[in-house]
């Protein structure tokens, strides 16, 4: 019983110190705030081609958080990287792969596409 309290107590740390650690390197966006600065960034949306297709935020680019360490070549370091994916927490771990590999510079899109109301584009 005791092992079962001494886990849960480090799994809660640990989660409790990632959280933390990802507001320093990730800024969560409202829609108002995404509105402002996408246009300046590349905007990325990290769904998979099926979702991208159905709907996404006009002018982003869809790269897949499954192949986005295979196509980092893609993105700048020295711009903005705007990321959204359906919820939010897919735009987290691609945002967590980012920042391992030396970007700076991510936010994210607070409640994820299925909360934005701006213009979108379909195929």
């Amino acid at each position: 019983m005791e092992f079962l309290v001494i886990a849960l107590v480090i799994l809660i740390a640990i989660s409790v110190f990632r959280f933390f650690r990802q507001r320093m390197y990730l800024k969560t966006l409202t829609e108002e705030q995404f509105r402002e600065g996408y246009r300046k960034a590349q905007l990325i949306d990290v769904r998979e081609p099926q979702e991208f297709e159905r709907g996404h935020i006009l002018g982003a680019r869809n790269i897949p958080v499954t192949q986005l360490r295979q196509r980092l070549i893609e993105l700048r370091k020295d711009k903005p990287i705007y990321l959204y994916c359906q919820g939010g927490s897919r735009s987290a771990r691609a945002a967590q792969l980012l920042h391992k590999k030396g970007y700076e510079d991510i936010s994210q899109l607070k409640g994820g596409f299925k909360k934005w109301s701006g213009k979108i584009k379909t195929k």
